[in-house]
């Protein structure tokens, strides 16, 4: 924010948990600095600061809406996890059910360039893009912020990382589309290849994904990698499992448990994915505050954690996903009992879904695959063995 030069530029992110826990902590820091200083500055006078520069990217979209002949104050907009913007379909039905709109036409990414293309002289969108990580419906991924730009804004000069051909992306027949079009500059070093989340291992989010594609032999010779660098270790116990946290982090690490919101039948265990903790307390708060996640009471999952990390984390698998002999089997709990997901973008949601839950931890974490109880249909053995026994092959070392 320069004052002097009007030049003004918006972090922007669809996740609501996100946006909620980066306001208050740099409304706390700003605070502490102040007064730090010498200078006593209100909690609400720096939470105003803050949500100038720090928005819900639906709040931006709705005063775009409000004001359609002007441009924002913002010349740059920051898109966190770009792929997660609205395709058209989910865009046309929520503009038409909540904003009364039932003409609108444009997808979320569409709308967005629009609002910054009205700048009569320069603006820049700058899209952070995580492979694998659409979780919900009418995510629509990068591919539709490339289709845009294509469609509609011809004139536009795109930097794009040449990586983006990788399958996580799915970008890839779109990219093609960008073959012969002006002002495109493909750029390596647009690419984060080593994850800052896992500073400890550059390999953490490659062996990830090799567990989720089941390629045993690369994920044992990536976890063989990793040494002690990034400690992950497998228990059926998850008592056994808070203990190890406990005993792992240090001075104010924080850590946490972390599961689908696809785990219904977690709840023998005291974990229920249907109540959901305020993300300012499970994030922020000290030890010594029950709704903080160093309670290991109330979890966190794929739609609270993204975007966000912990130092250690717990991850405890449910029967919704389970290992079968040549692929993953997909399941949603209805009613009182498992259903198989059949639709092929459900399948890919639960598996980003995992993903998210096995790159949130920074130090290292640990894995629990219940035991099952044969007397519950609904949490047969059978749905648990098959995975504990898969990760067991990958080397994990297991928790006595």
């Amino acid at each position: 924010m320069d004052n002097n030069s009007g030049l003004y530029s918006v972090f922007l992110s669809g996740n609501g948990p996100l946006v909620k826990v980066l306001q208050e902590a740099l409304a706390r820091d700003k605070v502490a600095r102040e007064k730090a200083r010498g200078r006593k500055v209100s909690k609400r006078v720096a939470q105003s600061e803050v949500k100038a520069f720090i928005q819900n990217v639906h709040h931006y979209r709705d005063e775009c809406l409000r004001d359609q002949d002007n441009p924002p104050a913002d010349h740059v907009a920051l898109f966190d996890e770009a792929q997660r913007a609205w395709n058209l379909e989910q865009t046309k039905n929520f503009m038409h059910r909540k904003k009364g709109l039932p003409h609108f036409n444009r997808s979320e990414p569409d709308f967005l360039l629009s609002c910054v293309d009205r700048h009569p002289d320069w603006g820049v969108v700058v899209c952070l893009v995580g492979g694998g990580q659409e979780i919900n419906t009418g995510e629509a991924g990068i591919s539709e912020w490339i289709a845009a730009l294509n469609r509609t804004f011809t004139n536009w000069h795109i930097h794009i990382s040449d990586r983006l051909q990788d399958e996580e992306f799915g970008a890839g027949k779109v990219l093609e589309e960008l073959d012969g079009r002006s002002h495109v500059y493909f750029d390596s070093n647009l690419h984060l290849s080593v994850s800052m989340r896992s500073y400890r291992a550059e390999n953490v989010s490659r062996l990830v994904k090799q567990i989720l594609d089941m390629d045993e032999n690369g994920a044992r010779d990536s976890l063989a990698q990793l040494d002690d660098r990034y400690p992950i270790v497998l228990t059926r116990d998850l008592d056994k499992a808070k203990k190890w946290l406990r005993e792992k982090a240090r001075g104010s690490e924080r850590f946490g448990i972390v599961v689908s919101s696809q785990a219904i039948r977690l709840k023998p265990l005291a974990i229920d994915v249907r109540f959901k903790p305020d993300p300012v307390h499970w994030f922020l708060a000290d030890k010594e505050d029950i709704r903080s996640s160093y309670y290991l009471e109330d979890v966190a999952t794929e739609f609270d954690i993204q975007g966000l990390e912990l130092d250690w984390a717990c991850v405890t698998w449910d029967a919704d996903f389970r290992h079968g002999p040549k692929n993953w089997s997909h399941h949603s709990f209805r009613g009182k009992k498992w259903l198989r997901i059949k639709k092929a973008e459900r399948q890919r949601f639960l598996k980003n879904a995992y993903r998210v839950l096995l790159t949130r931890a920074r130090q290292g974490m640990v894995i629990v695959v219940p035991m099952g109880e044969p007397s519950d249909p609904t949490r047969l053995p059978e749905f648990y063995d098959t995975t504990f026994d898969y990760l067991a092959r990958l080397n994990l070392p297991v928790l006595i």
